[in-house]
């Protein structure tokens, strides 16, 4: 079985408990995840199955989509819900306007400081065993990006709002900055990921429809190809002659190649697809080229080498 689940995270679970359930209930040695979720966290979590797992590379770098629950007033160890809080202050006489205004001011290009909780590893540990053990990690802020940062309704103590952000984004240090900007604190009270790329919340399968489409032997109709979840990225065909030369190891130039992508760039991975449509392997572009049709390379030289092979030897 090779391709794509959209599944629908629990809540309580760790990401690495819905792969081990998926490797159960599929009966398939190779199942990964893209974009790690909290276990509090419920929504959006792609699953690559099979061959598919040497894709999700190209899934960890899309933009993703989530609505907050942010609580004011309250901080904790942990900046989400699960964690100790550390400090209670009072909300009184705060506006929804305010709220607004301070969180329209994160949109953008911000720096980040990764939690203390965390998955991010310094110097080979991650840091969540160094917070446990009650040690503080010097650590880099990070550059993430967001897009769009909407508050939806203010609630008592509670706010909600929605996020389209860029890979590396954590909610809860949003949540942990925008209480400091206000004043107050505040820390990250419920998450729920709607999107993550092409994977969008309304179409997600729960663990047990999964285990109900398999027992009805109706799983084959619900894994999505890898063709059609990477539709939209860098790709390349190739002729017969060509498919054979790269599958073997051997670059190949403009004499190989079908259709070339209007714009890559140096040691960018691009889909390759054979004169049947079928997607075989991932090419590692050797040079540059621009968007313009006339510009970049146009028929001197190896244009691309062999990054991983996506079809078995039968194929």
């Amino acid at each position: 079985m090779d391709g794509f689940l959209n599944i629908n995270k629990p809540a309580g679970w760790t990401s690495h408990d819905v792969v081990a359930r998926l490797r159960s209930l599929l009966k398939v040695k190779k199942v990964g995840h893209t974009g790690t979720l909290d276990p509090a966290a419920t929504g959006v979590l792609p699953i690559c199955l099979g061959k598919a797992t040497k894709l999700a590379r190209f899934l960890t770098e899309s933009d993703k989509e989530y609505r907050a629950v942010m609580r004011l007033g309250e901080t904790t160890d942990t900046q989400d819900a699960t964690g100790k809080v550390l400090v209670r202050r009072a909300v009184d006489g705060l506006t929804e306007d305010r709220v607004r205004d301070v969180i329209v001011s994160f949109r953008g290009e911000i720096k980040q400081l990764p939690p203390m909780y965390s998955a991010v590893k310094i110097n080979g540990q991650p840091l969540y065993k160094a917070a446990r053990a009650g040690r503080e990690v010097e650590r880099a802020e990070r550059t993430v990006f967001l897009w769009r940062l909407d508050l939806i309704r203010m609630e008592g103590n509670d706010v909600t709002f929605e996020v389209t952000c860029s890979k590396g984004t954590y909610i809860r240090t949003l949540c942990a900055d925008i209480g400091e900007q206000l004043g107050i604190g505040a820390h990250l009270h419920h998450l729920v990921r709607t999107r993550s790329g092409p994977f969008r919340i309304e179409e997600a399968m729960t663990l047990s429809e999964v285990e109900t489409a398999v027992q009805e032997g109706r799983m084959g109709e619900r894994v999505l190809s890898a063709a059609w979840i990477l539709k939209d990225f860098p790709s390349l065909s190739v002729t017969v002659q060509g498919a054979r030369m790269l599958l073997h190891g051997t670059s190949i130039g403009m004499q190989a190649l079908g259709r070339l992508p209007k714009e890559f760039k140096t040691g960018q991975s691009v889909l390759v697809y054979n004169v049947a449509g079928d997607l075989i392997a991932l090419a590692e572009a050797l040079v540059e080229r621009s968007d313009a049709p006339d510009s970049g390379p146009v028929g001197k030289g190896d244009l691309f080498r062999l990054d991983k092979v996506l079809v078995s030897a039968k194929e």
